[in-house]
């Protein structure tokens, strides 16, 4: 069952049916800074899962040959393994906007993004997969904090900081998700297309926020699905400081910007008018008891 922790979730309407494509291409972009410990391994595990799956590496220039072996492995696996270079390291999340562009430019049915430490298990791809295809919905979410999700390896204190951060942001931004840094995603098309990752400015755990709050804003179908997310064993964290206080300013900046889109603007009419009929909410899915 997908579901958040109050039950599933469905803000909006399908822009697909369910089930239209019997076999939706699938990319996977993965961006890369010093994986090349990983990177192998995590492109064979994505690739035998059929041929629809496609992997897009978008590698910032590392200096330990990430690149390289992209290219290598792009070679040996023709269209299904694609690179994109880009000049220094800028961030995951220009990262993930780069390669969401070039996904969507390659007429990709569904995009995932996943980690390229292996923190995010491709054994996991075909159940979130087959959510967004054959469920119908825009955005699926890996998530650690739904019943069966979990991570493994981590400190206490970065257990707390990310179970206190999501619970924080679900808080400021009043969405009923109980994993809102959750950073394995499969998007529908017409989901990720609807976002204009021009004004998507957040970084790291505020880019996860940032994306996942503008899809909900526009209306999509979101679900969860419990996954473990298993520390990197291989390669240097990215992790910092700076990420996790942005993540915590980026919430009150999307939460002022649904203020003000929200707020009435012109002169007051000194006409009384007749009130539209306003449309009740979506109501969630309830689970079965």
């Amino acid at each position: 069952m997908a579901a958040t922790a109050d039950g599933p979730i469905a803000t909006g309407p399908s822009a697909r049916p369910p089930g239209a494509d019997a076999a939706p291409s699938v990319a996977v972009v993965v961006p890369t800074y010093n994986e090349r410990e990983n990177l192998r391994p995590l492109v064979e595990a994505v690739l035998a899962h059929g041929p629809p799956y496609r992997v897009l590496v978008v590698d910032d220039a590392s200096p330990d040959g990430t690149g390289d072996l992209a290219d290598a492995l792009a070679a040996r696996h023709g269209d299904r393994v694609r690179v994109l270079h880009r000049p220094a390291k800028q961030g995951i999340g220009p990262a993930y906007a780069a390669g969401f562009r070039r996904a969507l430019e390659l007429d990709a049915d569904l995009i995932v993004q996943m980690d390229a430490d292996h923190s995010h298990d491709p054994a996991d791809l075909p159940r979130l997969v087959a959510a967004a295809r054959d469920q119908g919905y825009g955005l699926v979410l890996g998530s650690r904090y739904v019943p069966g999700g979990g991570t493994v390896g981590w400190p206490l204190g970065r257990r707390l900081l990310s179970r206190l951060g999501g619970r924080y942001a679900r808080l400021v931004l009043g969405l009923p998700l109980a994993d809102l840094t959750a950073g394995y995603k499969v998007w529908r098309r017409e989901t990720l297309a609807a976002i204009d990752l021009d004004q998507v400015r957040a970084d790291g755990y505020g880019f996860q926020i940032e994306t996942t709050f503008r899809a909900v804003e526009q209306g999509a179908r979101v679900a969860e699905l419990p996954i473990v997310f298993v520390d990197r064993v291989a390669g240097a964290s990215k992790l910092s400081r700076r990420i996790v206080v942005e993540a915590a300013l980026v919430v009150w900046r999307l939460r002022l910007e649904r203020l003000r889109r929200r707020a009435p603007t012109g002169p007051a009419t000194t006409t009384p008018a007749r009130p539209a009929a306003a449309e009740p909410p979506p109501a969630a899915d309830r689970p079965p008891r």
